[in-house]
C-alpha cells in the first residue's frame, strides 16, 4: 500500500517546487539569479521524482515482496 504513497510523492513534489517557483518569480523582485537557480533546483528534481513514480509502481506490483 505505500506504493500509492510513493506514486502520488513524485508528482505532488514537483507540484510543489513549480508552486513555490511560480511564487518567487511571479514577484517584482525577482532576478535572473532566482529564475536559474529554480530551473536547476526542478530540473534536478524531476528525476528524483520520477524515481519516486515508479519505486511506486514496482512496489505496487510486488517486486519488493520478500517470500
Amino acid at each position: 500500500m505505500l506504493g500509492v504513497l510513493w506514486m502520488m510523492m513524485g508528482p505532488g513534489a514537483i507540484g510543489f517546487l513549480v508552486y513555490q517557483a511560480s511564487r518567487k518569480l511571479g514577484s517584482v523582485t525577482a532576478t535572473t539569479n532566482d529564475w536559474l537557480q529554480w530551473g536547476i533546483i526542478i530540473l534536478i528534481f524531476l528525476p528524483i521524482a520520477l524515481g519516486f513514480v515508479i519505486f511506486g509502481f514496482y512496489s505496487m506490483k510486488g517486486e519488493y515482496d520478500m517470500d
